[in-house]
């Protein structure tokens, strides 16, 4: 049974939206090397980047790209939405796990902490999607 979205659910919606729309700019903005996206950021920093193992760029875009369909599935009241904002999670809990072990990554300031919130997101995210299909609200 269908029930009428909550109105919670266009402001998380949106706000998600807008969040991992973000994501997916910053992904893409690093993964083309856009040089103007990134010239505030140390060349060992880029140079990190350049040579970052394939199944970390996966990992990370599986994060960005899962968490922006989850949204607008989310926002479209799609089951789909809790697997997608799952699958987010995931890449963005291998991509930052990895990121924040590896002893030869350029550290930067708040980089923790930052990971911290981005997998904090990804977690009430993937937790507001099951609470909503749970209550038939997506389907």
């Amino acid at each position: 049974m269908e029930n009428k979205a909550p109105w919670h659910l266009w402001v998380v919606g949106g706000l998600s939206l807008l969040w991992n729309g973000f994501g997916c700019f910053d992904f893409m903005m690093t993964a083309t090397q856009n040089a103007a996206y990134l010239k505030p950021y140390p060349q060992e920093m880029l140079d990190y980047w350049a040579n970052m193992p394939s199944w970390r760029w996966t990992a990370w875009a599986i994060g960005v790209f899962g968490a922006l369909l989850g949204s607008a599935a989310l926002l479209g009241r799609k089951r789909s939405a809790l697997i997608l904002f799952s699958a987010s999670l995931l890449g963005a809990l291998i991509s930052m796990t990895a990121a924040n072990l590896d002893k030869t990554a350029p550290k930067a300031e708040g980089g923790l902490v930052f990971s911290l919130v981005i997998i904090g997101i990804a977690a009430l995210l993937a937790i507001y999607a099951w609470w909503q299909a749970r209550r038939g609200t997506l389907v």
